[in-house]
């Protein structure tokens, strides 16, 4: 009898080969995507906005630093950083150095939990097992016990420092060339930390432009945002995904907003009002899962347009 091993053995050989990718290349093939949103007042001169999320840093990335310093090169009018910067807690001097020539631009950020705590080794299964439950992060789930604690404090002093404006429950306010802009934004939803009523009350009227900004794009917090009438919301957390199926999409998102919206551009609706969220896939991972899959990692510079009249 003959036994044929060339279709197993072939299988075998692909797999491995994508597991390598996904391990070995993706993660630093970095990638700067460009979209137009339009929410400016008519009339008004497009701004450039770069926004950067989930970068998890970790102690030793070179080329992840290299590439978040040559996003300076962009002059963006503004820099939004939206949470999840470490994924170590040795690296804050490292992450400050990818991020310091970008902190010479007007910005403004929030923290995502990996900001405040370091990661856990944990089964990638049960990012599908919570997403059957409805049971994401701190929402519905235990707390979290022994979690390392990341020195989130430097990192807030550095960017304060820098001029960049904390969203943490808070509003803020910047003064662009042409444009006087208004941010709200939360602390993460993912491990309850967020507190709208702290913020609510809708676009600043006094504002050319009133921007929303969360790390997990939690369906409440989008309703609230979107409900007051804030036309742009800014996220991440997500990773896009991380591994996507080809043709198909994410499997999961670490949050309840659906699969659909895992990264890019947009809408949200709550009753009669809509707004953009634009969602981004990040440029890192939790060093415990260092792998992307037709997901690279990113940036991204939105362009704001005028919208029609």
């Amino acid at each position: 009898m003959r036994v044929r091993y060339g279709v197993p053995l072939g299988v075998a050989a692909f797999g491995a080969a994508c597991v390598g990718y996904a391990v070995g290349i993706e993660p630093r093939a970095f990638r700067l995507r460009r979209i137009s949103v339009p929410v400016l007042p008519p009339g008004m001169r497009p701004l450039r906005l770069l926004q950067v999320s989930d970068i998890h840093m970790v102690s030793g990335q070179r080329r992840k630093r290299r590439w978040l310093q040559s996003l300076a090169a962009l002059h963006p009018d503004l820099v939004v950083n939206t949470g999840d910067n470490l994924s170590d807690p040795e690296a804050v001097p490292e992450l400050l150095d990818a991020l310091g020539p970008l902190m010479a631009y007007p910005g403004a950020y929030v923290f995502g939990s990996n900001d405040y705590y370091g990661p856990r080794l944990r089964n990638p299964a049960r990012y599908l097992m919570e997403k059957a439950s409805g049971r994401h992060g701190l929402n519905g789930n235990p707390p979290a016990v022994g979690a390392v604690h990341n020195p989130w404090e430097p990192m807030r002093d550095a960017f304060d420092a820098s001029g960049w404006a904390d969203l943490t429950n808070a509003r803020g306010r910047i003064k662009l060339e042409g444009c006087d802009l208004a941010l709200t934004g939360l602390d993460d939803p993912h491990i309850k930390r967020d507190r709208y009523h702290q913020v609510a009350g809708g676009p600043d009227p006094g504002a050319d432009l009133s921007l929303a900004v969360v790390h997990a794009p939690y369906l409440r917090s989008l309703d609230a945002f979107t409900g007051d009438g804030y036309p742009l919301i800014l996220a991440g957390h997500t990773h896009g995904g991380q591994l996507r199926i080809p043709g198909y999409g994410a499997l999961v998102t670490n949050c309840d907003i659906d699969t659909a919206r895992a990264r890019g551009l947009s809408t949200h609706t709550v009753d009669d009002r809509r707004a953009y969220l634009h969602v981004s896939a990040g440029c890192g991972a939790n060093r415990y899962t260092p792998a992307r899959f037709a997901c690279p990692p990113e940036a991204t510079l939105l362009t704001l347009t005028p919208r029609s009249r």
